[in-house]
């Protein structure tokens, strides 16, 4: 008896053509990119994440003191204005378009710009 190969199936097909670029995706991600980048990412996700939270519970509970979602609101998408700016200055594949910014400036740059994003939400609270 000769051993035959069976061609996989269209599901198996479909769903291994679908995942291999995801899994390739993360895996150059993992590879190539810093650790100081990925720990910025995480903060993108987390404040992305925290932002939509906010609007659902606005939407399906309650608004009530619309005040405080606002300056909830606000600060997730300032921060993550913020923070994604230190990213794109401290990527090394930027080099070219940021000179003269060190890390460290840029870093200075996003602690001074939340200490006022956060001096303005604290004062719109009432």
């Amino acid at each position: 008896m000769a051993a035959t190969k069976t061609a996989p199936t269209a599901k198996q097909s479909v769903t291994h053509s679908q995942s291999s670029p995801l899994i390739s995706l993360w895996n150059a991600y993992n590879e190539s990119t810093s650790t100081r980048l990925k720990t910025i990412d995480a903060f993108l996700v987390f404040l992305m994440l925290s932002g939509i939270i906010q609007f659902l519970y606005c939407i399906l509970v309650s608004n009530f003191p619309f005040n405080a979602f606002l300056a909830g609101f606000g600060s997730c998408v300032g921060q993550f204005v913020l923070a994604a700016s230190l990213r794109s200055q401290v990527n090394p594949a930027n080099r070219s378009e940021f000179k003269e910014v060190s890390p460290e400036r840029a870093f200075a740059d996003f602690a001074l710009g939340s200490i006022v994003l956060h001096f303005f939400v604290y004062n719109f609270l009432g």
